[in-house]
């Protein structure tokens, strides 16, 4: 069939997107029957012409052999179709046995089948055919051979015959039916399946496909996602949520994945082993696609053997997901169902069904309970394993009941009648008619009306319901229903009715019978069912006031041996709850942003079609992630807004619709949000001297809320921060700002705020305040001369307005490198020209000059180059005292001393030079010069010999280098083994039992000296580890234990014999047990004395104390009564009548503490009570609500470096405010080298280790509701500890004294914190003295 593409799509994509070029078959349509197959075969069909259809179809026989077998069929279309009947076994062609007849109105068909025989066991088919299309039903003929007969043919068949049977059974037996082909699977969609299968499903796909190297397999997959993921990446953003195929119990495989694309409009397309296959967007059609957002579900209806297979999704030609849909996981349908059986007693009963594919855990019921093979009950099957047949053998009333077989998913019902005898039998047999039993023995009721064989014809009955409506051709009777003396003159007829309208279902007898029996899907009905049952001489009624569709159904009346059916349907409109419909009426209003899905639940038993409109235009599924989406489920219509926005707002109604009518609802939506911003444009007016006036208008959407005030603010040009400047009332559009300085520039904004917040501003462009004319900048001063005692400058005067009278100039400098300028004259220098003698000797300066006028200072001109303040320089002399301080495997550390002075100027620098022994090259060490007194020369070979020399260097160029007359080796100093043990070590140690010991031990040595280690002067168990490295040995003890107490020894032996000795003791403990039972007396009357058994630790002489604990309620907290108590029991005090005291004891050590011992019963003393009268006195909440303000601010701290700091301060605020710590205006919360602390208020930094990079400035800001305070202070971190000179200027900047007036008492402390006039380290007080 070939397609031709629409709208640009490719080739085979959808359904709904292919056009065909010529008239084609159509797919199947539906029947209102169940079973009756539709084929359209043209395109279009003129109006007034229709497909054949069956009104009635045939339905399925069971009869005895020797019977006729009578299928009648009613059909209609336009035209007039013609009707064929035919069998499995080919056409009916043999007259005497089959009798093919029509009425003449041409609707009503029959095939009449004469003496029965086994072999015209068959499935029927009849088919009604015309120019438009084809109609098709099918039915099952079962010959039940019985009694007598089925004897006497077996006594007639020669023994020949026998034995042929036999061996055919036994071939069969041998000869299975062959195994169906299997499909050829491509390897590569194995390998795609592979890939999105769960890896603990890698083997059972492996096993299947025959993939035997499992880590080639790994290999190759994590290849193939390289390349898959590169080639995904260029349609989708994401996939996810991959859900593989799983089959429902009404038997549909659904299989979905989450994709967000970057393109909505990319092609979505389904393979099925590596061929596409179309699908739908509606739920009419075998494949369809169910998509919500992102997710997209994929559903197979209807399954089918051949349905089994791989299933790719692709996104254009990207393979997205793969799934499989395995054969076993399709549920077995029934293809042919069970029918009634009648026999008589003691007969045998034949129940046959055929399923559409084998299962073997198929399983026969009787009554719903399990039937095991047995003599009595024999079971078969086909050896394609499709039919299945159960035999009751020798069959009595206790037999007769439902039989059904199921398969888990589905099953099929149908009732085996046993008749009474001949006499009582109630299937009586004739040459053209038959007679049924009541339907009380007939009707299953689970089966339903499907499972159930049913003979009796239809008629039209007497009285109707007002709305209720007849099905076309059911005006005559059959003759099987009248009986064979004609008892019903009308019998019942089909009816259809709306739900919740009335029903009435009538037959006429010709005579009075009996009561007779009404029954529904064959339960006999009573008035408890809802019903109302009516006789008026010969015409019996069944009334129902308001019908509900659980009411539908096959209804038959019976009166004697006689019964009349019929179908009652009920067409019920979609149902939407009157809750859900009272709660639509309620606006829903929404903030702008906010998802909003509205989910309205309905009930229907038909199809619905759920339409969305919005203040009358219909609201299409745009497919974007930020447009509507409509979605129809099971039982509910969802619309879904992902983000909400004002223009969304509206009246939404939804119409849903079925064949049985429509019904609406509709529901207001209200989208909140913050105004638009003020209409503009936003004129600023300058009114000299009185401030600046701004207009605007208001804003043209208020965002569903109505505007309460303005907000106008101003930001200064250079400037990032905007001051609010007013609060104007909603009806007024005009402010004036008085508080502007002239000459400057501003930018002005006002923003609408509603109770929604403020909305977007409307912001003027730059406006500039006229200032008074001021002076310009003159020219970049020009440096005359320098020396040490000062520089001369000089400079143009400015040009330009303003400048044209100078009163004088003011002249700045500055040191290079820094920002900020110093004022040089404090009166106006009328001239151009000025020395700077304020200079210091060496430092490099800038300069500037800034023009005064009588309006004021103008523009500082452009910065000076920069000069030194220094006379010429020579060079200096040679440095002193050089000398080698240190060696090692690497390197040489060298020291001298300044030069002296009166051989040349201050040295600046120095240049250290080396040259080997065996060389005449001086090579420098270093790039640029050393400026200290010592260098370290680094990266030399080991064992090596050099020269040495020192150069000191300035600007006056290098002086004469000095030498070391011998060759300094590059080797270590021999050291002394000793330990390095600092003020925190305790020589005493204790752990707890179990946990781990790691001690490490300094040490300094050199060369690395033996290590060893002893414990009580042996050496140490194998179960402890030690480890030594470069100065460092450590003791390791995985699990502590008792035995690892003791003194261990550490010995430092060198290669010369020197010998080094650490000795610590170390202790193992444990939590002591808990205490025995506590014992509670009165001795003293007000006081309770509490005895309780010692801890067994106590026994072994472990030192351990006990700690004592009351609480007066069951719920209320514990309070320590004693602690350190070191006897067995504790006398309580002040105990008061009417209160219960609950005990708990704890028995301590240094470890911790044991697990409690509680009381069982609590101690009360009971009281008798006065009445006694309490007026409560009113009081009155106070406002406690205060802004932040520092009551201990921080403190500048000065550390060496390694130490720890901790900066404190304490805030008060409420509510409680937070507190943020910053460095240099960089917040430290992400920094994980600090920590910071926050109790009532007290809060804490804490630096760990400083260093020289953690010196700056730091602040605490302290935030809440009303407001927020800043505390700062500075960190100094030295690189060595403080001389006393050091100190010493410290102090004298704190006390604010000069420098000589200072004397320090006590020595400096590493820790120091500037605070006043006291310099305040940890835990002491430095006194000073001016």
């Amino acid at each position: 069939m070939a397609f031709q593409r629409t709208g640009g799509q490719p080739l085979g994509y959808r359904w709904d997107t292919l056009t065909p070029e010529v008239p084609v078959e159509k797919p199947p349509r539906k029947s209102a029957l169940h079973g009756v197959s539709i084929r359209q075969l043209v395109e279009e069909i003129p109006e007034g012409c229709s497909t054949p259809d069956f009104q009635q179809k045939p339905v399925a026989l069971a009869l005895q052999e020797g019977k006729n077998a009578i299928f009648r069929a009613l059909v209609c279309g336009e035209p007039q179709p013609e009707v064929h009947w035919q069998s499995t076994k080919g056409h009916l062609s043999n007259s005497s046995k089959y009798h093919i007849s029509s009425s003449p109105s041409g609707k009503e068909h029959v095939l009449q089948i004469n003496k029965l025989t086994g072999e015209d066991s068959d499935l029927y088919r009849c088919t009604a055919v015309n120019v438009y299309g084809e109609a098709t039903c099918s039915t099952r003929l079962l010959v039940i051979e019985v009694g007598f007969r089925k004897n006497r043919k077996r006594h007639k068949e020669p023994q020949e015959d026998l034995k042929k049977e036999l061996m055919d059974y036994r071939n069969l037996l041998k000869k299975r039916a062959p195994p169906p082909a299997k499909k050829k699977v491509d390897l590569e969609q194995v390998w795609q399946l592979l890939m999105t299968a769960d890896r603990k499903d890698y083997e059972c796909i492996c096993l299947k496909y025959g993939i035997v190297d499992y880590r080639g397999m790994l290999r190759k997959l994590k290849e193939m996602r390289k390349e898959q993921e590169d080639k995904m990446a260029q349609y989708v953003n994401t996939v996810s949520n991959l859900r593989h195929i799983r089959v429902s119990k009404e038997g549909v495989a659904t299989f979905d994945l989450e994709l967000d694309l970057k393109d909505p409009g990319s092609k979505v397309y389904l393979y099925k082993d590596g061929e596409m296959v179309p699908y739908s967007l509606d739920n009419q059609t075998k494949l369809c696609l169910r998509r919500l957002g992102k997710r997209y579900q994929f559903q197979i209806r209807n399954l089918q053997a051949e349905d089994a297979g791989i299933y790719q999704v692709k996104v254009e030609d990207a393979e997205i997901f793969s799934t499989e849909l395995d054969a076993s996981a399709i549920p077995s349908r029934v293809v042919v169902p069970l029918v009634e059986a009648h026999c008589e007693e003691q007969g045998d009963a034949v129940f046959e069904c055929v399923l559409s594919s084998p299962c073997p855990h198929a399983a026969w019921n009787f009554r719903h309970r399990p039937l095991q093979p047995s003599d009595k009950y024999e079971v078969f099957v086909s050896p394609d394993g499709l039919t299945h047949r159960l035999v009751v053998r020798g069959a009595h009333l206790s037999d007769m009941g439902p039989y059904s077989l199921g398969t888990g998913f589905h099953s099929s019902t149908a009732w085996l009648v046993v008749g009474a005898g001949k006499e009582k039998s109630l299937l009586t047999a004739s040459a053209d008619h038959q007679s049924w039993e009541p339907l009380s023995h007939l009707g299953s009721r689970r089966g339903g009306l499907e499972s159930r064989s049913d003979i009796c014809g239809q008629g039209r009955d007497a009285t109707q319901s007002p709305r209720s409506r007849h099905k076309p051709g059911t005006d005559g009777f059959s003759k099987e229903a009248q009986g064979p003396r004609g008892y019903f003159s009308q019998g019942l007829a089909d009816t259809e009715v709306q739900q919740g309208e009335a029903a009435v279902l009538s037959c006429t007898l010709t005579r009075d019978l009996s009561p007779g029996a009404w029954f529904k899907d064959g339960v006999k009905l009573s008035a408890q069912d809802g019903v109302v049952f009516e006789q008026d001489g010969l015409v019996h009624k069944l009334l129902i006031a308001h019908v509900q569709g659980t009411q539908a159904g096959r209804y038959t009346f019976v009166a004697g041996n006689q019964r009349s059916e019929a179908t009652l349907s009920v067409h019920d409109r979609p149902v939407i709850a009157a809750d859900v419909t009272e709660k639509l009426r309620e606006p829903l209003v929404v903030k702008a942003g906010k998802p909003v899905t509205v989910k309205i639940p309905f009930q229907s038993r038909l199809p619905v079609q759920a339409s969305w409109k919005k203040d009358g235009t219909e609201v299409v599924d745009s497919g974007r992630r930020q447009g509507a989406q409509v979605a129809l489920g099971e039982g509910f219509t969802r619309l879904c807004l992902p983000s909400a926005r004002r223009k969304d707002g509206g009246r939404y109604c939804v119409t849903l619709k079925s064949e049985g009518g429509s019904v609406q609802a509709e529901i207001t939506l209200q989208v909140i949000d913050k105004p638009q911003a003020p209409q503009g444009p936003l004129e600023v007016e300058d009114r000299r001297g009185a401030g600046v006036c701004l207009h605007w208008r208001p804003p043209k959407d208020d965002g569903g809320r109505a505007v309460e005030h303005y907000v106008v603010e101003r930001r200064q040009a250079g400037q990032t921060a905007w001051l609010k400047v007013g609060e104007p009332p909603a009806g007024s559009t005009t402010f004036t700002d008085a508080h502007v300085e002239q000459g400057r520039k501003y930018t002005f904004r006002v923003r609408a705020v509603t109770s929604e917040g403020a909305g977007e501003a409307l912001e003027s462009t730059e406006v500039l305040v006229a200032p008074e004319a001021l002076p310009g900048p003159p020219s970049s001063p020009a440096i005359q001369s320098a020396s040490s005692q000062g520089i001369t400058l000089t400079w143009t005067a400015p040009r330009g307005p303003g400048s044209a009278h100078i009163l004088g100039y003011l002249i700045e400098k500055r040191k290079k490198g820094s920002s900020a300028w110093t004022a040089v004259n404090a009166q106006l220098v009328p001239e151009r020209r000025w020395t700077v003698a304020d200079v210091r000797q060496g430092c490099q300066y800038e300069f500037r000059v800034t023009a005064v006028s009588p309006s004021g200072p103008g523009e500082p001109g452009p910065p000076s180059d920069a000069v030194f303040a220094r006379d010429p320089m020579r060079p200096p002399g040679p440095v002193r005292d050089l000398q080698v301080t240190d060696t090692s495997h690497t390197s040489i550390t060298l020291s001298w001393a300044q030069p002296d002075t009166q051989d040349g100027d201050t040295a600046q620098g120095y240049v250290v030079e080396l040259r080997g022994s065996d060389s005449l090259q001086w090579s420098p060490c270093h790039e640029g010069t050393v400026p200290a007194t010592n260098f370290t020369a680094k990266g030399l070979r080991p064992q090596e010999s050099y020269f040495v020399r020192v150069t000191a260097v300035n600007d006056g160029g290098r002086g004469q280098p000095t030498s070391l007359d011998t060759l300094v080796q590059v080797m270590p100093v021999a050291v002394r083994p000793k330990f390095l043990m600092d003020s925190s070590r305790r020589d005493s140690l204790m752990v707890r039992a179990g946990e781990t010991i790691r001690v490490p031990v300094s040490f300094e040595a050199v060369p690395m000296p033996e290590v060893t280690w002893l414990k009580d002067g042996l050496p140490l168990l194998k179960s402890n580890v030690t480890s030594t490295k470069e100065g460092l040995t450590q003791l390791l003890i995985p699990v502590a234990s008792l035995s690892d107490s003791g003194i261990y020894t550490v010995l430092l032996r060198s290669p010369q014999g020197t010998e080094a000795l650490y000795r610590f003791s170390l202790r193992v403990a444990a939590c002591p047990k808990a205490p025995g039972p506590i014992c509670l007396q009165e001795n003293v009357p007000g006081t309770v004395t509490a005895e309780w058994e010692p801890s067994p630790d106590e026994a072994g002489g472990v030192p351990l104390y006990y700690e004592v604990l009351t609480r007066s309620s069951t719920h209320g907290p514990w309070l320590q009564a004693a602690d350190r108590v070191h006897t067995n029991h504790f006398t309580l005090l002040g105990v008061l009548p009417g209160r219960e005291y609950h005990f708990r004891v704890v028995a301590k050590n240094e470890l911790g503490a044991s697990l409690p011992s509680d009381t069982s019963q609590p101690w009360c003393i009971p009281r008798q009570r006065d009445r006694f009268t309490v007026k409560a006195p009113s009081y009155r909440e106070p406002n406690l609500s205060q802004k932040p303000r520092f009551l201990v601010g921080l403190r500048t701290h000065l550390l060496p470096q390694g130490c720890e700091c901790c900066m404190s301060c304490a805030v008060q605020g409420w509510p409680r405010p937070h507190v943020t710590w910053f460095k240099d205006d960089q917040s430290l919360a992400r920094n994980p080298a600090v920590y910071s602390t926050d109790v009532l208020g007290v809060c804490s930094l804490v630096i760990p280790s400083v260093s020289p990079k953690d010196s700056g400035q730091y602040k605490a800001v302290a935030e809440n509701a009303l407001g927020q305070a800043v505390s700062a202070a500075n960190l100094i971190v030295t690189g060595e500890a403080l001389t006393q000179n050091i100190f010493s200027r410290i102090c004298a900047k704190a006390l604010g004294k000069p420098l000589a007036r200072i004397q320090l008492l006590t020595p400096p402390h590493p820790g120091i914190v500037l605070s006043g006039s006291t310099v305040v380290d940890d835990d002491r007080s430095l006194k000073l003295r001016s």
